[in-house]
């Protein structure tokens, strides 16, 4: 009698006992199941053009049905949270508006709001500064969302949306550009107040941006809405309800669209939101078509809160009264970027040895932090972007750790496709906007 392979066998006084294992599981089942020789195991990324940014999915298919996903993640991973730590606490904010590069001021804000609770300033932060953060948070979001808006149409076949959505953004790096000295990576919003105050010539672009892209929502909403190819490629692909969300912490507009209305800016506010009129944009049907129409209203939302931030802002200082906290010099715009205004520089060089001493220790050794942490999160484009700060009373952070939208809703994306087709893998995870930058930081 031949020994089965998948079985070793032993005799005993009570006859032959045979001890089973596993290992042929594949070779037995292929003779029952007709599509196991179909089972094919599928690398989406990290290089792949749909996975907005180097994301990895590992994909188990039966045909073109999705049978397994595993996110795999890390592949953009820089080190910013263990940096921060041999950096000053105004040094950081160079580092965290680098990692969800999509969404610099709010990386930044979220940031320096936790140095200012850990400092006691909060309420010292004066209603300019304050008034200017809202203002470039939510002309981020906007950013933000007229990428998810122009790389979304591209995945599903709308090539048009992506020309149109990078279009509109340049307007919002303009007026960064304009404000900051830089594009992207802006590393304007500072602990204690700001790094330049806002120009008049971009109060006038922000305002003439403010008429222009309402018409230009109107277009997408024609060009898309009603095509028939997208209604099919977002309407009840990925769903996700309001308790997958909540079990899998998936915050932001996926929560959103599943009809829970939770804002931080409404449900904790920061900065002053509460002062301002606004509604929270949901939707009901928990998929990527929910997805993009909560999008597009918060768009006209956050278009809302700017003008309100117009309207109210009165002159005023950019940076709280304590000199050992404030940024010693009148920040200026030169041909090379952002530096010290050259009258500040010739000043403390020529007038004054004490400005000099000061500017010097604040510069390069930077303000002390009394020991203490803190968590302080933001309504992020993304969902909630919280920061624990730790510090030990010293010049540099003890330990900053990030609550990155994108790394936690990436555990959706295998609720979201396993047992859905190959292409719907693409939808579903595009709906979740993920940056890499931020997930891996």
């Amino acid at each position: 009698m031949t020994t089965p392979e998948y079985a070793s066998e032993r005799e005993t006084t009570e006859g032959r006992v045979f001890t089973v294992t596993g290992g042929d599981w594949d070779s037995v089942t292929s003779s029952i199941d007709p599509l196991s020789n179909e089972k094919i195991v599928v690398n989406m990324g990290p290089q792949h053009p749909s996975t907005h940014g180097v994301l990895r999915l590992v994909l188990e298919l039966e045909g073109e049905t999705v049978t397994e996903c595993r996110p795999v993640v890390g592949y953009l991973h820089t080190g910013i949270e263990k940096n921060l730590e041999y950096r000053t606490w105004t040094q950081g904010v160079t580092f965290v508006t680098r990692m969800d590069y999509l969404s610099n001021m709010s990386n930044e804000a979220a940031y320096c709001l936790a140095v200012e609770k850990l400092l006691g300033i909060t309420d010292q932060i004066t209603e300019r500064a304050s008034t200017i953060r809202v203002m470039f948070m939510e002309l981020q979001r906007i950013a933000s969302h007229l990428v998810w808006l122009a790389t979304t149409g591209m995945e599903l076949g709308a090539i048009s949306m992506m020309l149109y959505g990078f279009r509109e953004r340049e307007y919002i790096l303009d007026i960064f550009e304009e404000t900051s000295g830089l594009r992207m990576n802006n590393g304007y919003i500072r602990p204690g107040g700001l790094a330049q105050d806002l120009p008049e010539s971009a109060v006038k672009k922000i305002r003439d941006f403010l008429v222009y892209l309402p018409k230009k929502l109107k277009e997408y909403e024609a060009m898309l809405s009603g095509q028939v190819i997208w209604q099919k490629r977002t309407q009840g692909v990925a769903v996700l309800d309001v308790t997958g969300c909540l079990a899998l912490g998936v915050t932001g507009p996926v929560l959103r669209a599943a009809g829970l209305p939770w804002d931080l800016r409404k449900t904790m506010p920061y900065a002053g939101y509460e002062t301002y009129e606004f509604n929270v944009p949901t939707a009901t049907t928990a998929d990527v078509w929910g997805r993009y129409l909560v999008r597009l209203a918060e768009i006209r939302e956050s278009l809302g809160i700017v003008e309100q931030a117009l309207d109210r802002l009165k002159p005023g200082p950019i940076w709280v009264a304590d000199k050992k906290i404030a940024w010693p010099a009148q920040l200026a715009l030169g041909v090379d970027g952002l530096g010290n205004s050259l009258e500040h520089v010739a000043k403390i060089m020529g007038q004054s040895m004490e400005s000099l001493i000061h500017h010097f220790k604040l510069v390069t050794e930077g303000f002390r932090v009394p020991p203490g942490q803190v968590y302080v999160a933001v309504e992020h484009p993304r969902g909630e972007l919280g920061v624990h700060a730790v510090s030990d009373g010293g010049t540099h952070p003890y330990r900053v750790h990030y609550r990155e939208p994108s790394f936690v809703n990436l555990q959706a994306i295998p609720a979201m496709a396993e047992g859905a087709l190959l292409a719907d893998v693409i939808a579903g995870g595009a709906s979740l906007d993920p940056v890499m930058g931020g997930c891996d930081r």
